[in-house]
């Protein structure tokens, strides 16, 4: 008996031992699961906070660069003319040429002669090529490859027609005519005249007859205050006509960077002359224009430096006058060719009656009597819809003049 109350003794106290090991282990246990669910959120958060850090590091360094480079000096731009040796001669964007060391980190193949490129304004050193990129004034000239203005298009000028195509595609059609006469062929031509007479669709007809590049540019875009933006637009545009020969360059109003030069103190003023020198400078200078053609319009030739309609540059003076009764009734019938007209509309009385109209108001009157019949709801434009038309425009001329403005340039 004494025996079994030993055992049942003993067995109770190992029960009563192993309880507080077990529930030790079990405790540890949870503590370790504890501990390793904390370890695996601080190793997350670890990872996200080294992430953002390294953001931060990016941000910090593009903002010390752009403090950089706000604190450093401006480049100045300037056209590689020579190599030599490791040294370059180069244009500065003011026209001044310098010879100049280069970079040693700049690839040497890509410099070359016509290479624009970056010069510290300090040591005028060139530490950058930049792309041959055009300025965006002159990427944004009306450019057009083949225009769709033909000579049947334009009304009342046959005489000035054939002056401009002597001038300007003889040239193209027949140079070894010149070279066996011995003479140079025309380089440029003036188209002088009120506005709205046809002068840049005389221009552009010439260029689709000749199937040239068109490349119009208003002269007043030229004229920049910057010193030697101008020129540099100039000189890239003359490029551009190069490269894209055969080409015209039509510069409208030419009068804002070609008027007499006078003795003038304001900087703009100044720049303007060295615009017009860097044209003249174009027009004559060494390298040829071969299939490039300019042709300039203005209604003030009267301003114009003598310099620039000497022989050699603008070699032919064409007058675009206000159109006559008979070239009023022709352009009449240019722009309403695919109108529907009843039969009440004579167009040699509308031509008597808008007398002083140039070509461009003619034009407005025709669409405005078509607008006057469309309104209506009628199938085609009676005397009634181009009465109401020439009065129309004749208002807007009369306000247009009254408020000091030219009516259709």
């Amino acid at each position: 008996m004494s025996s079994e109350a030993d055992e049942t003794l003993s067995g109770s106290d190992l029960v009563s031992n192993t309880d507080p090991v077990q529930k030790a282990l079990d405790n540890l246990a949870k503590d370790f699961h504890e501990l390793s669910d904390k370890s695996q959120q601080l190793l997350t958060e670890k990872i996200f906070l080294e992430n953002e850090l390294s953001q931060l590091k990016k941000r910090a360094n593009r903002l010390e660069e752009e403090i950089s480079n706000i604190r450093s000096p401006p480049l100045i731009i300037g056209y590689v003319q020579d190599i030599v040796d490791k040294q370059a001669i180069v244009r500065s964007s003011n026209g001044t040429v310098f010879l100049v060391s280069v970079n040693r980190r700049l690839d040497s193949d890509k410099l070359k002669p016509g290479s624009r490129v970056a010069l510290n304004q300090d040591t005028l050193s060139v530490v950058d090529i930049l792309s041959d990129s055009w300025d965006p004034l002159v990427s944004n000239a009306e450019i057009i490859e083949s225009p769709e203005i033909r000579y049947s298009m334009i009304g009342g000028l046959d005489s000035q027609i054939k002056e401009l195509r002597e001038a300007i595609e003889l040239p193209f059609e027949k140079p070894e005519a010149f070279s066996d006469f011995g003479i140079e062929p025309p380089t440029g031509v003036l188209l002088t005249g009120p506005p709205g007479t046809g002068k840049t669709m005389l221009a552009k007809a010439v260029a689709n007859s000749t199937k040239a590049t068109f490349l119009g540019l208003v002269g007043a875009e030229l004229a920049q205050k910057y010193i030697g933006e101008g020129g540099r637009m100039v000189r890239e545009l003359f490029e551009m006509a190069r490269q894209k020969a055969p080409a015209i360059i039509f510069i409208d109003e030419i009068d804002s960077i070609g008027s007499k030069r006078l003795d003038v103190s304001t900087s703009g003023d100044r720049e303007v002359q060295r615009t017009l020198m860097q044209l003249l400078s174009e027009m004559d200078g060494f390298e040829s224009l071969g299939d490039v053609k300019i042709i300039a319009a203005t209604n003030r030739p009267e301003l114009l430096d003598a310099a620039l309609i000497r022989p050699g540059r603008f070699d032919r003076i064409i007058e675009i006058p206000l159109p006559d009764l008979e070239s009023r009734e022709k352009i009449f019938g240019v722009h309403g060719i695919s109108m529907p007209m009843s039969n009440d509309v004579d167009l040699r009385a509308l031509a008597k009656i808008s007398e002083g109209f140039s070509g461009a108001e003619i034009k407005s009157v025709v669409v405005e009597a078509g607008i006057s019949a469309i309104s209506y709801g009628r199938k085609s434009a009676n005397k009634s819809d181009f009465l109401t038309a020439i009065k129309k425009v004749e208002d807007k001329r009369k306000e247009a003049i009254s408020n000091g403005d030219g009516f259709y340039n």
